[in-house]
């Protein structure tokens, strides 16, 4: 948190240079998120991309006030919702036509112990909305506050915490229900 503030008082002072550590602390971060919320990789590169190119190109002109993480998350999400937007008239893709996600962790036992887990999360998050998924996503693996969210996104508090009450709601519903019915 205190790297972030420096980070920003550089950026707003003019230091360009603080993009590069922006990017490198970043994107792995962006890139999860931007993959959970898109399931597809090559597609989450270009909204992380699309990000960062804005943010530079808006250097000049923008200061920083509040959470760069939650900035970022924030553009990020923006960006996913209006390339699924282009992506649904253009054409339909079912589920089981979408790439898996791949891990690209260093540790393969990881993988093997959670992996069975991962893809019954992944399942049910893909039967979320986009909205639904998006504040979970927000809110638990980014961790932003709902005011956070709201100031950024121009959403009511009361909206989102609508969302994320009958997202998880659903959620719990879908993974309960997998495990009664003996697939969990």
């Amino acid at each position: 948190m205190l790297e972030d503030k420096l980070i920003t008082w550089e950026f707003n002072r003019g230091n360009r240079e603080v993009l590069r550590r922006v990017y490198e602390k970043y994107k792995k971060y962006l890139m999860t998120l931007a993959t959970a919320l898109l399931y597809d990789r090559n597609a989450a590169e270009d909204v992380v991309q699309d990000v960062f190119a804005s943010f530079i190109e808006s250097a000049e002109r923008f200061r920083l006030t509040g959470s760069l993480k939650g900035y970022l998350a924030v553009c990020v999400a923006n960006n996913a919702r209006n390339r699924n937007k282009a992506r649904q008239r253009h054409h339909s893709v079912g589920l089981d036509e979408v790439e898996p996600i791949v891990s690209d962790s260093e540790r393969p036992d990881f993988s093997v112990v959670f992996g069975e887990e991962l893809q019954r999360l992944t399942w049910a998050l893909a039967q979320l909305s986009y909205q639904q998924r998006e504040i979970l996503l927000l809110h638990v693996y980014s961790g932003m506050k709902f005011k956070e969210i709201a100031k950024l996104s121009g959403e009511s508090i009361n909206t989102l915490k609508g969302r994320y009450r009958y997202g998880l709601d659903k959620l719990r519903s879908l993974l309960n229900s997998e495990v009664k019915n003996g697939t969990g």
